[in-house]
Formats: C-alpha cells, structure tokens, sequence
C-alpha cells in the first residue's frame, strides 16, 4: 500500500493506528452478487475522488437485516 501511494510504511501503519483500522484482523471479503455492482462502485468512488463543486457527498450503507426506525411524527 505504501509503495503504491510514494510513502513507507511506517506511514502506513500510522494512519491504520490513528483510524483505528486492523486489516490483519479481515478474514473475508463479501463481494456484491448485483450485475452493476462495478459501474455502482465506479460512479461512488468517482465521487469521492472528484466531488462536484459546492455539492456535499452523502453516502447511505444498505443493510439488509437492519430495520430502519421511523422517530415519532414522522410516520
């Protein structure tokens, strides 16, 4: 990662410590079975690296088994 970016990776470690990420602790990976998966992820990521000018991002994380829990007046 840190060869990929131009930094060392002590630099890398920093950063995992300091955002409290454990990629050693990662025994899967869960890939999307949704046929646009890729053209989804390019739009996103696209997003993220060249945000529109004066536009906020937002990003919502879809959970199948979560319920969503409407407040009180809202319903």
């Amino acid at each position: 990662m840190g060869e990929n970016q131009g930094v060392s990776m002590s630099t890398v470690n920093i950063n995992w410590r300091r955002h409290h990420l454990k990629p050693q602790r990662v025994k899967s990976v869960k890939l999307s079975r949704d046929l646009r998966f890729l053209e989804k992820l390019t739009d996103v990521g696209s997003l993220y690296l060249n945000p529109p000018q004066q536009a906020p991002v937002l990003c919502v994380d879809e959970k199948r088994q979560i319920q969503a829990l409407i407040p009180p007046g809202l319903s």
